[in-house]
C-alpha cells in the first residue's frame, strides 16, 4: 500500500517523518512537503500568547481536508486544542527524550551565565522558570528552526538559547548541549503525531503496532452526588468499580470509597487546605492514563458544577487522553428535596442561578431565585451585597451543610439577618436565597410578592426598583412675608426647600407633616383627606390670601388650578426634578403579583421600562389621582388595541 505524506518543510520535519516511516518498511510512501504560517511569518512572537493555535499545522490540515493528502505527521505539542473536528489523531508515538537543553557560547551552564545575559526561548512557561531562577537575566523571544536557533547563539546575536533535547539528538546536534536543564516539559514534548481525516480506520491499523493511543488509560470523572452514596448514579458504581486509581476531593464518603479495590488518591482542596494544587492533579491524572491505568476523577455533587473540570478536561484531552463525564446530582438538587422545595415555582421562581460564593466582590444575578455554593465564609458580605442590590431585607434564606448525610444542618434566616450575621456556620454550606425558600413552611398560594415603585419603601416584604428619581433644582428662594400660606405636597419638597417656614403651613398628609417636624416645623396643618382634592376641599373653607406651593417638575395643575378657582392667589416654585432614574433595576414580572404605585410618574416610568402593564398583575395605587392616572393609561391601551 502506498499512501500520501504531507509534512513541514523544515530539516526537523522531514528528519521526523523518516523517523516514523523507518518503522514500518513495508509501507511504501510519498512525502510532500510545505511552508506552514508559522515558517512563513517569523516575525510573530510566542511569547505574548497572540499566536494561532494552528499556526504549525493550518496548511498540513488544509492538505487532508482537500484530499491533497492521507496522513500529515507533526511534533505533537505542535497540534492546537481543539483539533478541526473533521481529523482526529490516529496514532501518537512515544518520545526518546522530554527535557530541555541550554545552548549557549563556551558551553556555560545556565547558572554560569553572567549578568544580564539574552536567553532565546518559544515558550511562556519557560521564561517564567528562568526567571525564578536567575531574574537577571535578559529572556527573548526567539523563532526560527532549530539550526537557526544554533546559529544565532554561535554568532553572538544572543548569549543562549532553550532548545528540546530530542531535537538536537534528531539533527545530530548533541554536542551543542551546555547542560540539560531541570525544568518539567510540555507533556507532550518528544512525542510524534499522524493525523487523518476522521473515519480513516484502515489507516489506524497500519501505524497500531506503534501507537501508544490505544494502550493508554482513560479518565472518566464521576460526580459523587452530595455525600450519600446511595445516591450515586448506576453508571458512576459501574466505573468505580473497574477503577484502577481513584482520585478524589473532599466530602467523598470515606467508607463508601474502603469498598472498592482501586487504589485511591486524595487529591482534596478545601479553602485554606489545599492538599494538592490543580496542576499537580493534572499531571497526576495525565501520568495515570499514560500508564495504562483507567481512571477515575471522583468529585463531589456534578464534576461540571464549580468542581474545575473544565479544566482538567481540556488539559487532559489538549494532551491526548480520552476523557468521558458521569454526572452526579447537584447539591442544589440535594438541598431542594431535602427540603421538599422546589427551585422553580409557578408564580414564584421562574429562573435560578448558582453562584460561587467565594467570590470577593458577591455576585448578584438578576434572577429569582439565586443558590450560592462554597460561601459559608462569606454570608455576612453576600447579605449586605442583596441588599444593596434591591433584594428585600425580608426575603428567606436557607442555609444547608452537610446536605443529605446523617449531620445535616437546616439554618432559616433572611437577607436583613444575614447582612448582620457574626457567628461563624459549619462548612460546607450551600445558601438558597429568594422566595421559594417559604414553601418549606407555607402552601404557594398564600406566597405573593408585591413591586413597589415609590422612591422610599417602607414595607421590607416587598420588592423595592424606584420608578422616580429626585434631582435637586436652584431656585431663588421667595420672601415668605409675601405669602399667607405655605403649602407642601410631598416630603421632598420639604427637604429641597431652602427658605424660611413662616405663614400658615400646610401638608397634604401624614408622610408630608413627619418631613415637616423632622426638620423642626411644629405647627403644622394637615389637609383631612390627603389627596388633591382634600387640599381643595380644606382651603374651600380658609380665609383667601396669597398660597405659596414649593414642588416637582411634573407637578400636576390641579391644586393651583382649584385654589384659583376658589379666590387665592397661587404661585408655584419648582424645588426640584422629578426623572426617570439613571439606574433603573428590571425584575421579572412574570412573577409579580401586584404593583404599588405612587404617583401618575411612577405608572409613566413603569410603562416606558417594561413597555406594557401586564394584565395578571394586580395594581395598587396611592391617592385618586395616580388611581384616574393609571385607569386613563390603562384605556390608552384598550383604544389602541
Amino acid at each position: 500500500m502506498s499512501i500520501r505524506i504531507i509534512a513541514r518543510q523544515s530539516p526537523l520535519s522531514q528528519l521526523q517523518v523518516r523517523e516514523v516511516m523507518e518503522k514500518f518498511p513495508e509501507i511504501d510512501y510519498h512525502l510532500e512537503t510545505l511552508s506552514s504560517y508559522g515558517d512563513q511569518h517569523q516575525h510573530i512572537s510566542l511569547l505574548d500568547g497572540e499566536a494561532p493555535a494552528d499556526m504549525f499545522t493550518r496548511e498540513l490540515d488544509a492538505a487532508l481536508l482537500n484530499n491533497r493528502a492521507d496522513i500529515a505527521i507533526h511534533s505533537a505539542k505542535d497540534l492546537p486544542y481543539p483539533l478541526d473536528e473533521r481529523l482526529e489523531v490516529i496514532t501518537l508515538f512515544p518520545p526518546f527524550d522530554q527535557s530541555d537543553s541550554l545552548v549557549s557560547r563556551n558551553h556555560l551552564t545556565l547558572e554560569q551565565l553572567p549578568v544580564g545575559s539574552s536567553v532565546g526561548t518559544s515558550s511562556p512557561m519557560r521564561r517564567k522558570e528562568l526567571l525564578a531562577l536567575r531574574s537577571d537575566l535578559n529572556i527573548v523571544g526567539i523563532r526560527g528552526c532549530i539550526e537557526e536557533r544554533v546559529r544565532r547563539v554561535r554568532s553572538g546575536e544572543i548569549d543562549a538559547a532553550i532548545v528540546a533535547t530530542c531535537a538536537l539528538k534528531r539533527l545530530g546536534m548533541e554536542a551543542e548541549i551546555s547542560e540539560i536543564l531541570p525544568f518539567a516539559t510540555h507533556p507532550l514534548q518528544g512525542y510524534l503525531a499522524i493525523t487523518a481525516l476522521r473515519g480513516r480506520e484502515e489507516l489506524k491499523t497500519l501505524f497500531e503496532r506503534e501507537d501508544v493511543l490505544h494502550r493508554q488509560g482513560k479518565v472518566t470523572l464521576v460526580g459523587f452526588g452530595p455525600g450519600d452514596p446511595e445516591l450515586l448514579t448506576v453508571k458512576a458504581v459501574k466505573a468505580l468499580q473497574r477503577a484502577d486509581v481513584i482520585f478524589y476531593d473532599d466530602l467523598i464518603g470515606k467508607q463508601y470509597l474502603d469498598t472498592l479495590s482501586a487504589e485511591k488518591v486524595y487529591v482534596g482542596k478545601r479553602s485554606g487546605l489545599h492538599h494538592a494544587e490543580q496542576d499537580e492533579i493534572n499531571h497526576l491524572l495525565l501520568q495515570a492514563a499514560r500508564e495504562g491505568k483507567d481512571v477515575v476523577r471522583l468529585k463531589g455533587g456534578d464534576p461540571m458544577v464549580f468542581a474545575h473540570a473544565g479544566e482538567e478536561i481540556e488539559y487532559l484531552q489538549s494532551n491526548l487522553v480520552s476523557v468521558s463525564v458521569i454526572p452526579g446530582i447537584t447539591t442544589v438538587s440535594a438541598l431542594a428535596a431535602s427540603a421538599k422545595i422546589s427551585l422553580t415555582q409557578r408564580n414564584i421562581s421562574s429562573s435560578i442561578a448558582l453562584v460561587n460564593g467565594h467570590s470577593t466582590n458577591p455576585i448578584i444575578p438578576s434572577t429569582d431565585t439565586i443558590v450560592y455554593y462554597m460561601g459559608g465564609s462569606r454570608v455576612t458580605q453576600i447579605g449586605k451585597a442583596l441588599l444593596s442590590e434591591g433584594w428585600a431585607a425580608t426575603t428567606p434564606v436557607l442555609l444547608v451543610h452537610n446536605v443529605s448525610l446523617p449531620d445535616e444542618q437546616t439554618f432559616e434566616t433572611t437577607i436583613g439577618e444575614l447582612s448582620t450575621a457574626t457567628s461563624q456556620l459549619p462548612t460546607p454550606v450551600i445558601m438558597l436565597v429568594g422566595d421559594v425558600a417559604q414553601l418549606r413552611h407555607k402552601s404557594a398560594s398564600v406566597i405573593s410578592r408585591t413591586l413597589y415603585t415609590g422612591l422610599v419603601c417602607e414595607d421590607k416584604s416587598f420588592i423595592h426598583t424606584p420608578m422616580i428619581e429626585i434631582e435637586p433644582v436652584s431656585y431663588e428662594v421667595p420672601k415668605a412675608a409675601q405669602y399667607d400660606y405655605l403649602l407642601f405636597t410631598s416630603r421632598y419638597a420639604v427637604k429641597q426647600w431652602k427658605g424660611e417656614f413662616q405663614g400658615r403651613i400646610i401638608s397634604i398628609g401624614t408622610t408630608t407633616t413627619e418631613a415637616l417636624k423632622a426638620v423642626g416645623v411644629d405647627f403644622v396643618e394637615q389637609v383631612a383627606q390627603d389627596d388633591s382634592y382634600g387640599v381643595i376641599d380644606y382651603f374651600s373653607r380658609q380665609v383667601r390670601g396669597r398660597v405659596l406651593i414649593p414642588r416637582s417638575n411634573l407637578a400636576l395643575s390641579i391644586i393651583p388650578d382649584g385654589l384659583r378657582a376658589l379666590g387665592f392667589q397661587v404661585t408655584t416654585l419648582t424645588v426640584y426634578n422629578n426623572i426617570y432614574p439613571r439606574h433603573i433595576t428590571r425584575v421579572n414580572l412574570s412573577n409579580i403579583q401586584r404593583v404599588v404605585f405612587t404617583s401618575p410618574s411612577t405608572i409613566d416610568n413603569f410603562i416606558r421600562t417594561y413597555g406594557e402593564l401586564p394584565a395578571h398583575i394586580e395594581y395598587v395605587t396611592r391617592g385618586r389621582i395616580t388611581a384616574q392616572h393609571l385607569k386613563n393609561r390603562q384605556n390608552e391601551k384598550i383604544q389602541k388595541i
